[in-house]
């Protein structure tokens, strides 16, 4: 019995804790104002979807595949994305509320982040390189051999990410924001 495959449609105003979202591939489809909160998406596949206004808190995506999937204004708390399915993955994060998230071990290239809340995120041993972090406050979030290089956080704020432990060749920083850099010396830098 093959996968079910559901392409061109619109869902609107569904909360999926009610209405069980099909297990299947997703193509082209457009969600506005959906609840996923705390549902299983586990094992679907998304490829070119959008997903406006959507909650997907603490979700399971274990195995869930993003291909090209762009997610505005979304709230996504908590998500364990180093658990999707990683082959195709790419993802565009537009004013999403990211927080308590973990990115663990992910090629995060094919990504970009706008104007997101990624506070307490975890970077650690993800390849960020050549992304520009628009707009994203990374208060709390965690870099831990995290490969940045190229990356551009000229316009990102509150990130502490240690020289020694990340690759930061040719990455990008607005000279306020230099001070992030400085963290793990516990030193004073006055204007």
């Amino acid at each position: 019995m093959g996968k079910n495959f559901i392409d061109d449609k619109d869902f609107d105003k569904i909360d999926f804790r009610e209405t069980t979202l099909i297990k299947a591939d997703y193509e082209n489809c457009t969600f506005k104002n959906c609840n996923f909160s705390e549902t299983d998406l586990s094992m679907s596949e998304f490829i070119d979807c959008k997903f406006d206004n959507c909650d997907f808190t603490t979700a399971n995506i274990v195995k869930t595949a993003f291909k090209g999937v762009v997610f505005t204004g979304c709230k996504m708390l908590g998500l364990h994305f180093d658990d999707c399915n990683e082959f195709l993955l790419s993802m565009h994060f537009k004013s999403c509320q990211l927080n308590l998230s973990s990115f663990y071990k992910l090629n995060l290239k094919n990504s970009k982040f706008e104007n997101c809340s990624l506070k307490e995120v975890d970077f650690s041993e993800a390849d960020m390189s050549k992304l520009k972090l628009k707009d994203c406050d990374f208060n709390g979030a965690v870099f831990y051999q995290t490969k940045l290089q190229e990356t551009d956080f000229t316009s990102a704020v509150n990130y502490s990410v240690n020289p020694e432990e990340n690759n930061l060749k040719k990455a990008r920083f607005s000279l306020q924001g230099v001070v992030g850099l400085l963290d793990k010396y516990d030193i004073i830098v006055e204007p």
